[in-house]
């Protein structure tokens, strides 16, 4: 088997995860995480649609962690979202961070939203 090594330029991947934290680019945030191409921050979670908006034009998917378990997005913002021509895909927590590191990889224009598990 062939391995190569992974270069991450515009953004930088999920390191890891745990109760209530994450950790990226060796940097652990406690609480939900919003991280792309433009860096990484707290976020407020699912009532702070704003800099999610902001992310309109700049990205073709924005992946939102629910947590640990699947959950639905709140209809306000989904809607919000969609009609800002962001594609929006929600799953646990776990899923989001690992599905973003994969086309982050590729070097896809993602970024992931996510509440701690």
């Amino acid at each position: 088997m062939r391995l190569n090594e992974i270069a991450f330029t515009d953004a930088q991947p999920v390191d890891g995860y745990g109760p209530g934290f994450f950790r990226i680019a060796g940097q652990v945030l406690y609480g939900p995480i919003l991280t792309g191409a433009s860096g990484t921050a707290v976020w407020g979670g699912y009532d702070d649609a704003a800099p999610l908006l902001a992310l309109a034009g700049q990205v073709d998917v924005l992946f939102i962690g629910t947590g640990g378990e699947m959950a639905h997005l709140p209809d306000e913002l989904r809607g919000a979202l969609e009609k800002a021509g962001i594609g929006v895909e929600n799953m646990s927590s776990p899923a989001a961070c690992r599905t973003y590191n994969v086309l982050l990889s590729e070097g896809r224009r993602v970024a992931l939203a996510a509440l701690p598990v």
